[in-house]
């Protein structure tokens, strides 16, 4: 990817985002991995007054160059994803409404749905909760994310990330999907759970499905 590429590329997913309900004004934000460092969404702007020349780049020391827009306040969890995950190009966090309220309550989504594994376990797991724009939120989401691509951030939302930004953002969409069937479950007496020896399986076929796409 070009720098260009990776700037438009990051606007054109917040208004996806935006779009399709899985965030809402301000909140959420996107990077993708760049040379040294990465690009990432600027703090406080709505989707529809991003520009590319509004994404930021921020180097691995956390250096931004001096007429550059305050990067999300995020940047230090992206950043500490990027420098443990060598497989990581591309996160997305965003405040979709089913992930924002099991998140809330501290309930992980369980192996109620066999596409729970695209997140890359037999569930999806709360990160411990720190304040927003921390070290601490950082390390917890980090260490929740081990091996997975996929975790809610407990009060305060979902966060995915993938060998490219559509990846990240398909994670994405279908984790608020199964968190919006679990909470209809929930309503009805809650789900019949699959067991841990399908779930097993369900993951190993996952890295044999579909087209042989470099970027999943």
């Amino acid at each position: 990817m070009t720098e260009d590429e990776a700037r438009q590329q990051l606007v054109d997913a917040m208004r996806a985002l935006d779009a399709r309900g899985l965030n809402r004004g301000t909140s959420g934000n996107l990077s993708v991995r760049f040379g040294t460092g990465m690009f990432v969404t600027p703090s406080g702007i709505t989707p529809d007054r991003l520009t590319p020349d509004l994404m930021v780049f921020v180097d691995a020391d956390g250096s931004v160059a001096p007429d550059a827009a305050r990067p999300s306040s995020e940047w230090r969890m992206h950043m500490g994803l990027y420098q443990r995950r060598a497989d990581a190009q591309a996160i997305v966090h965003c405040h979709a409404r089913h992930s924002t309220i099991l998140a809330c309550a501290h309930r992980e989504i369980p192996p109620l749905h066999y596409m729970v594994a695209v997140g890359g376990g037999a569930s999806v797991p709360v990160a411990p909760y720190a304040t927003f724009g921390s070290d601490d939120l950082a390390d917890n989401v980090a260490a929740t994310l081990d091996g997975r691509r996929a975790c809610l951030m407990a009060n305060h939302g979902l966060i995915t990330l993938g060998p490219s930004l559509p990846v990240a953002m398909a994670i994405a969409e279908e984790i608020e999907e199964q968190a919006a069937v679990y909470c209809g479950t929930l309503a009805i007496g809650g789900p019949k759970l699959l067991d841990r020896a399908e779930m097993g399986g369900i993951l190993d076929a996952f890295g044999r499905y579909g087209q042989r796409d470099p970027e999943r």
